[in-house]
C-alpha cells in the first residue's frame, strides 16, 4: 500500500511537472543556470522526459527502467533548483522558505521514486 502510494506521488509529481514544462517554459527556462545553452528546448526535452517517466513508471515492465530515468533526469535538472535558490530574489513570488526546502526534498524525491519503482521483493 505503501509503495502504491508513493508510487502515485512521483507519477503526479512528474506528470503535473512534465506538463507545466509545456505551458510555463519560459518560467523554466528562467531558472537554468546560464552556461547552459538553449534553455527552451532544455525545459521541452525535460519536459518529456518527466512525461515518460511518468507513464513509465506505470507500466510494470517499465517501472524499474523508468525509475532510474526519473532519477537521472531528478539529479540532472538540481543544477536549476540550486541556481534558483541562490537568486531567489529573481522569484518574488516564491516563498525563500520552499526554495531552500525544495533542495533537501531532492533527496526525498529520489529516495521515493527509488523505492518505489525497484523491482518487487527487493
Amino acid at each position: 500500500m505503501g509503495r502504491r502510494l508513493v508510487l502515485g506521488f512521483v507519477f503526479l509529481w512528474f506528470f503535473i511537472g512534465g506538463i507545466g514544462h509545456f505551458f510555463l517554459t519560459d518560467f523554466f527556462a528562467g531558472i537554468i543556470p546560464p552556461v547552459f545553452p538553449d534553455h527552451r528546448l532544455l525545459v521541452q526535452v525535460s519536459g518529456v522526459f518527466e512525461l515518460l517517466g511518468a507513464v513509465g513508471i506505470l507500466v510494470a515492465r517499465t517501472r524499474s527502467a523508468a525509475g532510474w530515468g526519473l532519477v537521472a533526469l531528478t539529479i540532472a535538472v538540481t543544477p536549476a533548483n540550486v541556481f534558483m535558490w541562490q537568486h531567489a530574489a529573481d522569484f518574488p513570488a516564491i516563498p525563500y522558505w520552499s526554495l531552500t526546502l525544495r533542495l533537501p526534498f531532492q533527496l526525498v524525491l529520489l529516495a521515493g521514486i527509488w523505492w518505489s519503482t525497484r523491482p518487487a521483493g527487493r
